[in-house]
C-alpha cells in the first residue's frame, strides 16, 4: 500500500505512531517521519492510524485505481472541439495536464471527482508515476526508505491516459496542441500547466560533472546522494543553507558524517524566515555539530584525476578537503518548452489571476489554459495582490484542486485561490512550521515558548498586521494564528498568550532586500493605436 501525510496539517499528536509504529515514528517533540509503503502485514494498523487522525491528515491509495502508459497512437488529435455547454464539456471535452507530479495527479483526481468523464491526459518528463519528494530529502537520504517506493497514493480511478517520460516542447496555442519530444503532439480543449520546479545546477559546468557533485530534487538524486553518503565521505559541502540544505546537513549529522554548510546569506533559511529567525536555525546547526560558514562563498570545486570531487575552496580563504558536496542553490522553474507561446511566461514562472487562468503576454486572461503549482505565480489579496510563487507541498494541491475546478466550471461558479500558504521542514530533531508569508515581513516577535528551549511560536508583523506565524516545536498554535492572518488582524497582538515569554516586543525581522522579479523589462511594446498595442516576451525573460 502506499500513503503520504499531509505535515500542513499535521499537529504531532502521535495517535499514529501509537497505533501503527512500525510505520510512523515522532522524532524530537513533534516532528512526524513515516514509510510511504508499508508492507501489506501493516494495512490494518495504517488504515486504523488513519481514520483516527484528528486533522484527517494521511492520505492512502485505492487499491483499485488503474495506471497505465498509452502509446502516443491512442492520443487523439482531432481539432479543437466547438463551443461546449460545462456539462457537454464535462462529458466530451479533452483536457490535457503538462506535469505528472503531486499538482499534476491531485488536479486529476479533482476533475474526476467535479465529474469530469471526458479525455484526460497527464504528461511528464520522468519515466516515473508521481511521486512524493519531501521524503527524498529525509527518509529516503537518511537510507530508511528506498527512493522507489515513495510513490503518491492513488485516491481515485483516474480513466487516464499517461504519457511519461517524454518531455512537452512546445504549446500552439492557435491550434490548441502540446508538442512532445517524441516528435508526437496531443490536442486539448484546456490544459493545466503543472510544470513545477527543477534544481539549480552548480554554475560551472566542468565542477558539476565532477563525481560527488550533485543536486537533490529527484528520485535519482536522492538514491544517488544516498549512495554516497553511505560510503562514509570524509566530509560533505553543503553549499546553500535554505531548506534542503539545511534538511541534507541535518541528514549527515544523524549518520555521523562531518559536513559544512556553506551560506552566502547571513544565515540559514534567511529567505524564508528572515535573519532573526534564521540565527536560531544556525545555532541549531551549531549545537548539532554542523560547521557552519555563514557569508561565505564556494569560489570553486576541484576534481583529482579520476574526475572525482577532492576539494572545495571558499571565500573566507580556507580549502575544504571533501567528497561529496550538494548543491542546494534554489529551483529553476520550467518554462522553457513555453517559448515563442505567447504566455506570460519568465524565470519568475507563468503569471495566472487568483483562478488559475494563465495571462497571456499582453497581460489578458487566457479561456481555457489554467496554471498550478511550483511553477505559477499569482496575486495573492491577503498580501496586497502582490505576484508570489508560492512552492511549497500544501500550495501544489490546494491550487490544483481550484484549477481543476475551475477547469469545468461557468464563470459564475469559479473560486479564487485564498489559502494561506503553509510550509514544514524536519531538521535536527525539530520541526519547523509556517503559516503565511513570512518574508512579507517588517517586524517579528517570539509571543509562545522558549528560544533557549528550541519550542517557540514567533509571529510576523508588517505595518502593523500579522502576516505570518512560525513555529519550533510548538506548532499546535499555529492553527490559532491562520485566522488571525486572514482577517489582518493587528500586530504585535494586543491579547495574551498561554506560555507567554518576559520578552515578546517586536525586532526588525531582518529580510535581506531582494530585486523582485516583477520589476524587470521582460517585454517590449509595440504598435501606436490601441488596437495593434501588442507585448512580445524578450529573451531575458528566460531562465
Amino acid at each position: 500500500m502506499r500513503l503520504a501525510v499531509d505535515l500542513t496539517k499535521c499537529q504531532g499528536y502521535a495517535q499514529c505512531a501509537f497505533l501503527a509504529p512500525d510505520v510512523f515514528t515522532i522524532q524530537g517533540d513533534e516532528a512526524l517521519t513515516y514509510d510511504p509503503n508499508p508492507d501489506e502485514a501493516q494495512r490494518k494498523r495504517v488504515r486504523r492510524a488513519a481514520a483516527a487522525c484528528p486533522l484527517q491528515a494521511i492520505q492512502l491509495d485505492d487499491p483499485d485505481a488503474p495506471y497505465r502508459t498509452a502509446h502516443p497512437d491512442e492520443i487523439p488529435l482531432a481539432a479543437s472541439s466547438t463551443q461546449a455547454t460545462p456539462d457537454s464539456f464535462k462529458e466530451s471535452g479533452r483536457i490535457v495536464v503538462v506535469g505528472a507530479s503531486l499538482t499534476g495527479l491531485r488536479a486529476a483526481e479533482r476533475l474526476r471527482k467535479e465529474g469530469f468523464t471526458g479525455s484526460l491526459t497527464l504528461i511528464g518528463d520522468e519515466r516515473h508515476e508521481p511521486y512524493d519528494r519531501p521524503p527524498l530529502s529525509k527518509q529516503v537520504v537518511a537510507g530508511s526508505v528506498p527512493s522507489e517506493v515513495t510513490s503518491l497514493p492513488r485516491r481515485r480511478e483516474l480513466g487516464a491516459t499517461w504519457r511519461l517520460g517524454v518531455a512537452a516542447t512546445s504549446l500552439d496555442l492557435a491550434s490548441k496542441q502540446v508538442h512532445l519530444a517524441d516528435g508526437s503532439r496531443i490536442g486539448f480543449d484546456k490544459l493545466l500547466i503543472a510544470t513545477g520546479v527543477r534544481a539549480r545546477t552548480w554554475p560551472n559546468a566542468a565542477e558539476a560533472a565532477l563525481a560527488g557533485v550533485l543536486t537533490l530534487r529527484t528520485r535519482e538524486d536522492a538514491a544517488a546522494l544516498r549512495q554516497l553518503l553511505a560510503e562514509r565521505p570524509r566530509r560533505v559541502l553543503v553549499i546553500g543553507a535554505g531548506f534542503i540544505g539545511s534538511e541534507v546537513a541535518s541528514v549527515c549529522r544523524e549518520l555521523g558524517l562531518p559536513v559544512t554548510v556553506a551560506e552566502a546569506g547571513p544565515a540559514p533559511l534567511g529567505a524564508a524566515l528572515g535573519g532573526v529567525i534564521g540565527a536560531i536555525a544556525g545555532e541549531l546547526q551549531i549545537e548539532n555539530g554542523v560547521d557552519l560558514r555563514c557569508d561565505v562563498r564556494v569560489v570553486s570545486l576541484d576534481g583529482d584525476a579520476t574526475g572525482r570531487l577532492c576539494r572545495a575552496r571558499l571565500s573566507d580563504g580556507t580549502t575544504l578537503d571533501v567528497d561529496v558536496a550538494v548543491a542546494a542553490l534554489g529551483a529553476v522553474r520550467n518554462v522553457e518548452w513555453l517559448a515563442g507561446s505567447g504566455l506570460a511566461s519568465g524565470r519568475w514562472g507563468v503569471a495566472c489571476d487568483a483562478g488559475c487562468r494563465a495571462f497571456d503576454a499582453n497581460g489578458l486572461v487566457t479561456d481555457d489554459v489554467f496554471v498550478a503549482g511550483d511553477v505559477s505565480r499569482a496575486p495573492q489579496p491577503m498580501f496586497g495582490y502582490q505576484f508570489l510563487a508560492i512552492e511549497h507541498w500544501g500550495n501544489a494541491i490546494s491550487q490544483a484542486e481550484i484549477a481543476a475546478h475551475n477547469m469545468v466550471s461557468p464563470e459564475t461558479e469559479r473560486w479564487p485561490h485564498l489559502e494561506v500558504p503553509k510550509f514544514w521542514s524536519v531538521q535536527f530533531g525539530t520541526e519547523i512550521k509556517s503559516v503565511g508569508v513570512p518574508s512579507t515581513a517588517d517586524e517579528v516577535a517570539i509571543v509562545q515558548g522558549s528560544v533557549a528551549q528550541r519550542r517557540f511560536l514567533a509571529a510576523y508583523g508588517y505595518k502593523g498586521r500579522i502576516v505570518a506565524a512560525v513555529a519550533f516545536n510548538h506548532n499546535k498554535w499555529l492553527e490559532f494564528y491562520e485566522p488571525l492572518i486572514e482577517q489582518a488582524a493587528s500586530f504585535p497582538p494586543v491579547f495574551h498568550h498561554v506560555d507567554e515569554p518576559a520578552d515578546a516586543q517586536p525586532v526588525p525581522a531582518r529580510f535581506q532586500p531582494t530585486a523582485s522579479p516583477t520589476q524587470d523589462a521582460t517585454v517590449v511594446v509595440t504598435g501606436h493605436y490601441p488596437n495593434e498595442r501588442r507585448a512580445r516576451l524578450t529573451d531575458r525573460s528566460l531562465p
